[in-house]
C-alpha cells in the first residue's frame, strides 16, 4: 500500500508538471508574453499568457507534452514503475479535458480551447483516445502493484 500511494504522489507530480510545462513551451513558442506560472502541484499549476497570439498552440501544448513526455520516458526506461506513472498521466490528461468540458469552468483547458476555437471533435478525439489507451493501462497497472507475490515452491526431500 505504501508503494502505490508514493506512486500515486510521484504521477501526481509528473502529470501537473509536465502538463504546465507543456504549456509554458507552447506559450512561448507562440510569441505569448507569460505573466504568471504557478508551478507547485499541492497549488493546482496554471500559467497565464497576456497576450497569448495563438491560444491554441498553447492550450494543446499542455494536455500533449503532458501525455507524450511521460510516455517516452516510459518506453526509455521500462520499468514497471514508471510505466505506472505513464499511464496515470495519459488518463488524467483525458479525464481532467472530459471533466473540464461538462463543468464548463472558464478557467479550465477545455472551454478555454473551445473558446480559442479548437474543434469540439478534436477535444472528444483527445479525451477517447487518452481514456481508451489509459484506463485499461493504468488499471492493468494498479492490478500488478495489488497482485499477490506468487510463492515459491520450497524444495521438496524426497525420502523414500
Amino acid at each position: 500500500m505504501i508503494r502505490f500511494t508514493l506512486l500515486l504522489i510521484a504521477s501526481w507530480i509528473v502529470m501537473t508538471t509536465t502538463h504546465e510545462v507543456g504549456h509554458l513551451i507552447g506559450g512561448w513558442l507562440g510569441g505569448g508574453t507569460l505573466q504568471h506560472a504557478e508551478l507547485r502541484p499541492w497549488h493546482l499549476p496554471h500559467s497565464l499568457f497576456a497576450p497569448d497570439p495563438h491560444p491554441l498552440v498553447t492550450l494543446w501544448s499542455g494536455p500533449l507534452v503532458g501525455t507524450v513526455v511521460p510516455l517516452l520516458i516510459a518506453i526509455a526506461i521500462r520499468k514497471p514503475s514508471v510505466w505506472f506513472i505513464a499511464n496515470f498521466c495519459v488518463l488524467a490528461n483525458g479525464v481532467y479535458l472530459a471533466v473540464a468540458w461538462f463543468t464548463g469552468d472558464p478557467f479550465l483547458d477545455t472551454p478555454r480551447l473551445l473558446a480559442a476555437g479548437a474543434s469540439p471533435l478534436s477535444i472528444a478525439i483527445y479525451c477517447a483516445l487518452t481514456l481508451g489507451w489509459g484506463y485499461p493501462a493504468f488499471r492493468a497497472n494498479c492490478v500488478a502493484i495489488f497482485r499477490p507475490k506468487p510463492v515459491q515452491p520450497c524444495e521438496q526431500n524426497i525420502a523414500d
